[in-house]
């Protein structure tokens, strides 16, 4: 089946009298509870369950290999190939699947603050608090806009079709499908909205770089100066905490581009943790969770439908999805100027990395290609306890292309505007998981803003004996026994073998990179 064929099934469905045009959020909430999706929290906010997925599935994720794409993907367990054969005819079965429901709801905006490199999509959803989660995360149109919108890529999801993997090629019931050709990503058998947002970021991962435009999984806000940080990490690390400061302005959450003009934000939302909230400690997240929000998987009191956000035991992923401006502190639209500060963040469930340390360029470049982390409960399905993880440019999961296509792209970047780069450990201290504790939020806030005022820029460091890197001695408002990881822990000799093994996890890593330049390998990894 072309294109053509692919895209006049999508206008037959999309001419149906069961298509619900771009509702309103109050239309949504009002469907999205009527049909029995969803229920209504005390705080207004619409509390959908996902069922068994509570994450995203990676391995039920495909990239259709197609003749303009296929030598540009980087192909492996990330990007895994599917032929068109399949999408066809699994794409043809969503679409008769939706064409026989009794509603169908239809979102249409568009991905990327810039307007000169924006994506204008379709999102078309068999829930309506997928459309309402769609409607708050990526950017909605002006009237304008709308009028003249056509789509350059489109979602069709489809979360109560179950494929068959015997009849239907694919791992499992759900697939996440993207077509580059057709120009179409088809998602079925899971009810986590999450894949759709995802997916996006995918795409405009594949695009930017092609316009000279660095795509980045990282958050972004900018003081009264102008000057911009950015937060890498992987989900969970504090990306969305940290940047939600009421002293700084966000620009976005989670994706962002780097052009020669400077930062914008890919999406029109923001789609935060909600595990363990408080007013207290997040007062911004927890402020923005109202009506016209998506709560996923919170666990709501049956009467008083007062959210327990404490509660994980339907996952510890749970979520809110809200509008950027259901936060005070914003840049309309979400673009910024060039970064000054750019801060990695990992949760090291070994508990032996730095809670901060100030990186050398060649240190910066060698920890974004390793992107080491630990993988958090519930973010992905089957997760039930952190796994140290490197998931290269803190974002392997959402890149098609090679790692060294963004790395070099960074490279350049913080060369050219002299951006100062810090790796930040939000994880643990005093041990490992399950012996030693979290970090503080308080001070990791500390550090984070130390870093941004410029207050690290020139101070008395030590160096760690494993990892190279250079430690802060003194920090306000952070006790001096927790900046030096060796010496938060009770029994040292135990943290020199935790230390040592996790520095050999990053030199088994670090081999893959075949065509690094040498210095980075030597340079900017372990010492031993």
């Amino acid at each position: 089946m072309n294109s053509v064929d692919i895209h006049n099934e999508l206008k037959e469905l999309l001419s149906g009298s069961n298509i619900k045009n771009q509702l309103s959020v109050a239309q949504l909430v009002e469907k999205s509870t009527a049909r029995g999706e969803a229920k209504l929290s005390a705080d207004g906010a619409v509390c959908a369950e996902t069922g068994k997925y509570t994450g995203r599935s990676p391995k039920d994720k495909y990239t259709v290999e197609e003749e303009g794409s296929k030598d540009k993907i980087d192909w492996g367990k990330v990007n895994r190939p599917i032929s068109s054969e399949v999408f066809d005819k699994l794409y043809t079965k969503v679409v008769n699947y939706l064409k026989a429901k009794d509603e169908v709801f239809v979102f249409n905006g568009f991905a990327g603050a810039d307007k000169d490199s924006r994506l204008s999509i379709t999102v078309v959803n068999e829930y309506a608090w997928h459309n309402l989660f769609c409607h708050q995360l990526f950017i909605r149109p002006t009237d304008n806009e709308l009028a003249a919108h056509v789509a350059d890529f489109t979602i069709v999801s489809a979360p109560t079709f179950h494929a068959n993997p015997e009849i239907d090629g694919t791992n499992s019931e759900t697939f996440i499908m993207v077509s580059l050709e057709k120009k179409i990503i088809l998602i079925g058998g899971t009810e986590y909205a999450g894949e759709m947002k995802k997916s996006i970021f995918g795409i405009m991962n594949y695009l930017l770089p092609e316009q000279g435009i660095l795509s980045m999984h990282c958050s972004a806000n900018v003081g009264e100066a102008g000057d911009v940080a950015l937060f890498f990490g992987l989900s969970g690390t504090g990306k969305t905490t940290l940047s939600a400061d009421a002293d700084r302005k966000l620009i976005g959450d989670d994706e962002h581009g780097w052009s020669d003009n400077g930062v914008f934000n890919i999406e029109g939302g923001c789609y935060a943790k909600t595990i363990n909230l408080s007013a207290e400690k997040e007062p911004e997240i927890y402020n923005a969770i109202r009506f016209g929000s998506v709560l996923e998987n919170v666990v709501i009191d049956p009467e008083t439908r007062i959210a327990d956000y404490d509660d994980g035991s339907l996952t510890e992923n749970t979520r809110v999805a809200y509008p950027i401006d259901y936060i005070d502190n914003i840049v309309t639209p979400s673009v910024a100027g060039h970064p000054k500060t750019i801060v990695f963040l990992t949760a090291d469930a070994f508990g032996v990395l730095p809670p901060i340390a100030k990186l050398t360029k060649e240190q910066a470049m060698y920890h974004f290609l390793s992107g080491f982390t630990s993988k958090l409960a519930g973010t992905e399905r089957g997760v039930t306890e952190p796994e140290p993880v490197f998931s290269t440019c803190f974002g392997s999961p959402f890149l098609p292309l090679p790692a060294t296509v963004y790395a070099e792209m960074l490279g350049e970047k913080i060369d050219q505007h002299d951006a100062q780069v810090f790796l930040v450990n939000t994880g643990w201290t005093g041990g490992e998981y399950g012996t030693g504790s979290r970090m503080k939020l308080a001070y990791t806030r500390a550090m984070v803003r130390a870093a941004i005022n410029g207050k690290l820029n020139n101070v008395e460091t030590t160096q760690d004996a494993v990892f190279g890197l250079n430690i802060p001695t003194a920090i306000e408002g952070v006790p001096s026994e927790v900046l030096n990881p060796r010496d938060a822990w009770a029994d040292t000799a135990a943290y020199d073998e935790k230390a040592a093994h996790l520095a050999g996890l990053f030199k088994e890593n670090f081999t893959k990179f075949a065509n690094v330049p040498e210095d980075i390998a030597k340079k900017g990894g372990p010492l031993a």
